[in-house]
């Protein structure tokens, strides 16, 4: 009796541990080809997923680490990680099985086959990677580097930084003489992570015609500062009975170039702009007049330029500019 159930008490736990025991996920068979990435946009970012031993058993873990340079120091911070399977869906994209931003990343997948993209700012790679039982470390290195943007006006006279901004474009043009826009409105003094390369900045004094282009170098594993000069100067336009008096209110604004190209046009008491040196010629029309002067900027002069409202001026055609 007692020999019964003893072997009834081992069937028990013998059932009970093979019914327990998990299921190990085979490799997925994949062929060769690299398929094009399509990253989805994302808003939040799915943590580094921490489970129990029981949780984890049948899934390989993975660490994911990248460098700016071969050889270089892990980057700590910064790293979005996104890990997609290979296979397109049938919506053509790729599915994404995890992600996670900070730095060194650990995760627990099924074995199998996987694309991963780690990306740093506007820096970047793509690798596939193979998933084991065995834990394993893969290091991707990014070849990047950080660029950091300034400028100043002629003899270093500092630009306030709220009417200072950069656009960064691909150095490579385009049939058609236009390049790809990376990175648009950029505030001075900031830090932007790229691919090493050569890359084509824009910098913009004020919203009218100061404009500095530039090719600037981004070397990998370093920060490149660069400081462009504007030669430009910021300009307040009045229209006023007396000099010295007080600007008229109501008045339309139109600034030209001297070969008679439109500059800018505004409305309002005064006019104030940033203008590139060179010559201009600034009309002004009042109710019934229309007033005019020639006047030149000069880079790093601000200056305040004053119309007189001479009632001697013939009266304005009906329905011109």
């Amino acid at each position: 009796m007692i020999a019964r159930r003893i072997r009834s008490l081992l069937a028990v736990f013998t059932l009970a541990a093979m019914a327990s025991t998990p299921r190990v996920a085979a490799a997925q068979e994949l062929g060769d080809r690299l398929p094009k990435i399509d990253l989805p946009g994302l808003s939040t970012y799915a943590p580094a997923p921490h489970t129990s031993p029981l949780a984890t058993a049948g899934l390989g873990r993975i660490t994911l680490a990248a460098q700016l340079i071969q050889d270089g120091a892990d980057v700590t911070r910064g790293l979005v990680w996104r890990i997609f399977e290979t296979e397109p869906g049938a919506d053509g994209k790729l599915r994404l099985v995890a992600s996670a931003q900070g730095g060194t990343q650990s995760f627990d997948l099924t074995p199998g086959q996987y694309l991963v993209h780690a990306s740093y700012g506007r820096a970047g790679a793509t690798k596939r990677i193979s998933v084991g039982n065995d834990a394993k470390r893969e290091a991707f290195v990014l070849d990047a580097g950080g660029l950091k943007l300034d400028a100043e006006n002629s003899g270093g006279a500092r630009i306030p930084s709220d009417k200072l901004r950069f656009s960064i474009y691909e150095a490579e043009e385009k049939p058609g003489g236009e390049r790809a826009l990376i990175l648009p409105d950029v505030s001075p003094k900031t830090v932007i992570r790229l691919n090493a390369g050569v890359y084509h900045v824009v910098s913009t004094y004020g919203n009218v015609n100061a404009v500095i282009r530039s090719d600037i170098k981004v070397e990998a594993g370093k920060l490149t500062e660069a400081t462009v000069e504007h030669r430009a100067a910021e300009m307040t336009m009045k229209l006023v009975r007396q000099a010295g008096g007080e600007a008229i209110a109501d008045t339309s604004w139109s600034v030209q170039t001297n070969s008679g190209d439109p500059v800018r046009e505004s409305v309002g008491a005064y006019a104030s702009m940033v203008l590139a040196e060179g010559d201009y010629t600034i009309v002004a029309k009042n109710r019934d007049h229309i007033y005019q002067r020639d006047f030149t900027v000069e880079a790093g002069h601000n200056a305040e330029v004053e119309v007189i409202a001479d009632e001697s001026t013939p009266t304005a055609v009906e329905g011109a500019d």
